[in-house]
């Protein structure tokens, strides 16, 4: 299956990504692998990347069950430059979000988590519609740039 394309994520798990690269929870290892912590902190996924980027391993959730590119994996291709960076004011929007805690609320019902986490976002003064943009240029590119599946691994325990 590494010749398989990934599926792609609901738009929310590139909210997600965008807050654990604004957060500082992406810490990259050296050119091929990269690690990011959970928004709740309890775990680290890892995510493998192929020097022209086009194949990609990570070993969160939504990766391993749902077979599409989770978060982690955004996070990464947004840091190695393969997908061009949001502004500042869009990172700083999404940063500490406990997005566990928002999906477990609202039974990954992503359409309500993505509400909740913009209506905080206004309340400090964010513009919702640059946000939104922004979240869906980035998916755009994901679509593009169309990543391969690597290897599959298991999740790490809490």
């Amino acid at each position: 299956m590494p010749d398989a394309l990934w599926k792609m994520p609901p738009i929310a798990k590139v909210y997600e990504a965008i807050g654990a690269i604004g957060d500082g929870r992406l810490r990259v290892e050296d050119a091929r692998r990269a690690f990011v912590t959970s928004s709740e902190g309890t775990k680290t996924y890892e995510v493998e990347i192929s020097e022209d980027g086009r194949e990609i391993s990570s070993n969160d959730n939504a990766s391993y069950w749902q077979g599409y590119l989770g978060y982690p994996a955004i996070a990464v291709m947004i840091a190695r430059g393969l997908i061009r960076r949001p502004n500042e004011t869009v990172m700083r929007a999404l940063t500490g979000v406990a997005w566990k805690e928002l999906n477990t609320r609202y039974r990954n019902d992503y359409d309500r988590t993505i509400e909740d986490v913009l209506a905080q976002a206004a309340a400090r003064g964010s513009d919702a519609d640059t946000i939104r943009a922004a979240a869906a240029a980035v998916l755009d590119e994901v679509r593009t740039l169309a990543p391969r599946r690597g290897p599959r691994r298991r999740p790490p325990r809490a």
